[in-house]
């Protein structure tokens, strides 16, 4: 009996012995956790909200592109698609890759390319792929992962990011009243001022949807342009006045999304960093995506899709800035009307029309509306960690009117750069809805 028992159990081991490994479950939350780590670390390295935008799109479409070779997901690839993309190198051994495993490392490896501090997120990746190396895929799906990474950070050299680096500041025109100058308290040179130049994804050029012009410029009093001026002077001077209980303050605070912050006391500075406009967007869509239950292949597609929207939104913002150049209305209120006013919110250091988070607001808006439905109702958390407290919207639509008009409440932006910007955008998401298919 006792023989008995001893062969039983030798007989177990070697039974369990011949039992394939178990594979490493990689869901869409292991991407979502990628994405928090790559925006924690933007934050952190502080990017203007066009480079931001950049720093998005190219890991999620390398995430994407690795799940389209899952054919079960049904999904069409972006080579031919969007500009001067060749298809990623070709999947050898699919049986021997675990594919949502292996768009994580490659989002994460374009992700660090891209960014400032590289070693956040390599830290980041030793501690995700110490649980991943129990999986019997792990080793291939690494190398698939390098492969289409390179492939991608390869195309990312061509898009002329690094030409605009070498390119000339913007060049301040003080005899023109109506053009931007630096504003307070840094009085920063214009941010980026060649993202025009930057090669599109979808668009045929940067000035592809040129909004109308501003309104002519005039401070004599009863014109247009100084009524939109007023407008702005009277409108935060109104919410001022009502205090905690305005709702205008809430709102503007609520969207402000400046990366940077200088905060000025007597001789201390420090600064206050924060996501940007496209990284809000970017963040509703974790929320909406995990609302709706969204497996990986679902999260990978909705990420691209909205990256490129918002991407190429700021390439159509930032062609209207610099072209119309006008100027902040803080500038002019405290020439003309009261120097002592401030905005609500710090005026950013780039010219004013159109606004760039209507802009963005305005496609972000239509690509999710496309994604997730009409009236998709949501609570929108992404700023509870800067201390501000959720804010409930209905549909993408109406979260996109409201931070347009945080940029009047916050006293940064005229009136119609927040309503042509809009419109602006919304053309930009039509755009990529008819020009794609994901």
């Amino acid at each position: 009996m006792r023989f008995l028992k001893l062969c039983l159990i030798v007989l177990l081991i070697n039974l369990t012995a011949c039992e394939p490994a178990k594979d490493v479950e990689v869901t869409a939350m292991d991407y979502h956790n990628a994405l928090d780590k790559l925006t924690e670390i933007m934050v952190y390295d502080i990017f203007s909200p066009p480079v931001a935008s950049r720093n998005y799109v190219y890991p999620s479409i390398t995430a994407y592109e690795i799940v389209t070779q899952d054919t079960t997901n049904n999904l069409s690839s972006l080579s031919g698609q969007i500009n001067h993309f060749s298809p990623i190198p070709k999947l050898e051994n699919p049986s021997e890759v675990n594919l949502n495993m292996s768009a994580v490392m490659a989002y994460l490896n374009v992700g660090e390319e891209l960014i400032f501090s590289t070693q956040k997120i390599q830290t980041y990746k030793d501690s995700i792929y110490q649980s991943w190396s129990k999986s019997p895929k792990f080793e291939e799906s690494l190398n698939y992962a390098n492969k289409v990474s390179q492939h991608v950070i390869a195309w990312t050299k061509k898009d002329n990011y690094a030409q605009t680096r070498t390119m000339p500041k913007f060049s301040i025109n003080t005899e023109d009243p109506s053009r931007w100058v630096p504003t307070p308290p840094d009085y920063m040179d214009g941010i980026e001022p060649n993202w025009s130049k930057m090669r599109t994804f979808v668009l045929d050029s940067a000035s592809l949807f040129k909004p109308k012009k501003p309104t002519p410029f005039s401070m004599e009093k009863g014109s247009q342009f100084y009524k939109e001026v007023m407008q702005v002077y009277d409108t935060v001077n109104k919410a001022r006045e009502l205090g905690e209980d305005s709702e205008m303050l809430e709102i503007a605070q609520f969207w402000d999304c400046n990366p940077y912050v200088s905060t000025h006391k007597g001789h201390m500075m420090f600064a206050t960093k924060k996501i940007t406009p496209g990284a809000h967007w970017i963040l509703i869509n974790k929320i909406t995506s995990q609302k709706s239950g969204f497996n990986f292949a679902e999260t990978a597609r909705s990420y691209a899709f909205l990256s490129i929207g918002v991407y190429e939104a700021f390439i159509s913002s930032w062609d209207e800035k610099y072209r119309s150049n006008l100027i902040r209305p803080e500038t002019l209120i405290n020439q003309h009307i009261d120097e002592q006013w401030t905005p609500i919110l710090q005026t950013p250091p780039f010219p004013e029309y159109t606004s760039g988070h209507s802009v963005v607001s305005g496609a972000a808006s239509v690509i999710m509306t496309e994604i997730y439905g009409d009236n998709y109702y949501f609570e929108d958390t992404t700023e509870v960690a800067y201390g501000l407290p959720v804010r409930n919207f209905n549909s993408f639509e109406e979260a996109a009117e409201e931070a347009m008009l945080s940029r009047l409440f916050g006293g940064i932006h005229f009136m119609p750069a927040n309503t042509n910007g809009l419109k602006q955008g919304r053309e930009v998401g039509e755009y990529v809805l008819k020009n794609i298919n994901l």
